[in-house]
């Protein structure tokens, strides 16, 4: 749809409106046509019964149908049976010999009729014939002569009326193939079904647009995602996307303000904190001291982690392509350089199902290796916090910390094992809420938002943050989405 749709109420009533014309034509098409063949079937019967009458008194035929004598040597092949031998039979191979006997109440005066039909397609079924008690023959050959004009063949008829000469009758006015009326009626069948065919690809693709734009709306938060959206569409999609386009608006000035005033007061209790550091310096209490500059460093830290969550939720890195094999090589790299127990486990190939094709019955099977690079579209710095933070965790409640990569054609996902972490999977889950830490926070470093700013920097690459159950411990699994 374009933008010059005014609304769904209009293109309903259009399709509406379409679809009365499509089956009045449709239905008028085909009505006209079966009166005009009820017309010239009516027509044809009623030449046959005119005609039988007309053979059996010798009057004149009925309005077109000419009757003709056969020639002397046409009369000597039609009374043997040599009916293919008749000059204008050669062209009818196909020989339908129809018998009629003479009415009841006419015995006594009235012949038997022989009707031969020559035609080159057909050979006509007699079964199917009207039949009631007490038919006349003459209804009898009207039945046979509208049977003739349903059929397109041009049949060469001859006839006798009992003893009498063999005679032509030449009835192409009015049961040939040009007499008959133009039959619309398959017309008018495949004119409905394209028809219909073209309402029903126009009203599915209405929603098109809708779930385009619900498409776009849930990705809105993943790399690259648009900031807002083209007012595109039916009015009512118009609407809401101009809604939501201010929506968003909104949103981006309330965390550019959050972030503001975030910033304003980190800058702020920068010198406070700095006179703190003095006078605490100057106490000569040992444990005083430290217990001064441990609540200083925590109220310093938790201003830094709430910056980072809100330039997190702000979404403000630009995205590129990066190398995530390198970029976790330069972590793991970065943490053995200080003595930290962080290792990379290689990653295993992949073996991806293909699916059927026309010349194998079978579905065949691919393997992905991880030889070379897996490359996505997302923000460095980002990921490297989120990795990091997994990595500090996996360091804090576990012995050492592995991590290797998985992929395939649309995610990738960074594994961060522990070794001899005491929590589950289920326990981790639950602190991903801001603020919400284990039971070990007397012993553990950490202000509640770590595993939150890594939630939500997975949301932004298109993926999410999972935890599972191993032997030794607990993993952490990254997934962000590919291209």
């Amino acid at each position: 749809m374009n933008r010059h749709v005014n609304s769904l109420r209009a293109i309903g009533l259009i399709l509406v409106f379409t679809a009365l014309v499509i089956g009045g034509g449709v239905v008028w098409t085909w009505d006209r046509s079966t009166a005009a063949w009820q017309t010239y079937g009516s027509r044809a019967y009623e030449t046959g019964v005119t005609l039988y009458y007309a053979l059996q008194n010798g009057t004149a035929p009925p309005d077109g149908v000419d009757v003709r004598q056969l020639s002397a040597e046409d009369q000597a092949h039609a009374g043997t049976g040599a009916f293919r031998r008749l000059n204008g039979g050669t062209a009818g191979p196909r020989i339908t010999i129809i018998p009629l006997s003479a009415d009841r109440a006419n015995r006594v005066t009235g012949a038997p009729l022989t009707m031969v039909v020559l035609s080159a397609h057909f050979t006509y079924g007699l079964a199917d014939l009207p039949y009631r008690d007490g038919q006349t023959a003459a209804e009898t050959l009207g039945a046979v002569t509208r049977k003739l004009a349903f059929f397109c063949s041009d049949p060469f008829v001859v006839a006798q009326m009992g003893n009498a000469p063999w005679v032509e009758l030449d009835g192409s006015a009015v049961w040939g193939c040009k007499a008959a009326p133009a039959d619309y009626r398959i017309l008018a069948a495949l004119l409905g079904i394209v028809g219909v065919g073209i309402l029903t690809t126009v009203t599915l693709n209405l929603p098109t647009a809708f779930t385009a734009f619900a498409r776009q709306l849930r990705n809105r938060r993943r790399v690259g995602g648009p900031t807002e959206y083209k007012a595109e569409g039916p009015r009512e999609l118009q609407e809401i996307v101009t809604a939501v386009n201010n929506y968003l608006e909104i949103e981006r000035e309330q965390l550019a303000s959050r972030a503001a005033v975030l910033s304003g007061v980190s800058h702020d209790l920068g010198t406070p904190a700095t006179r703190l550091r003095l006078r605490a310096a100057l106490i000569e209490d040992t444990t005083l001291r430290r217990k001064f500059e441990n609540d200083i460093d925590s109220m310093t830290g938790i201003i830094e982690s709430v910056l980072t969550y809100t330039h997190a939720e702000m979404d403000v890195e630009a995205p590129r392509d990066l190398s995530l094999t390198s970029l976790i090589d330069a972590i793991v790299a970065n943490y053995q350089d200080v003595g930290r127990p962080v290792a990379v486990r290689k990653a295993k190939d992949v073996i991806v199902q293909g699916g059927t094709s026309i010349f194998m019955s079978r579905q065949g099977y691919g393997v992905m290796s991880h030889d070379h690079d897996t490359v996505v579209f997302g923000r460095p710095v980002s990921l490297e916090r989120a990795i990091t933070n997994l990595v500090e965790n996996a360091l804090k409640y576990g012995r050492r910390a592995t991590v290797s990569l998985e992929s395939d054609a649309q995610f990738a996902t960074i594994v961060i094992e522990d070794e001899g972490s005491k929590s589950s999977a289920a326990d981790i889950e639950n602190l991903l809420a801001p603020y919400q830490r284990g039971e070990n926070t007397t012993t553990i470093d950490g202000h509640g938002l770590g595993l939150t700013i890594v939630a939500t920097i997975a949301k932004l690459h298109g993926g999410k943050l999972s935890f599972e159950d191993t032997p030794t411990g607990v993993s952490a699994r990254l997934t962000v989405q590919r291209r």
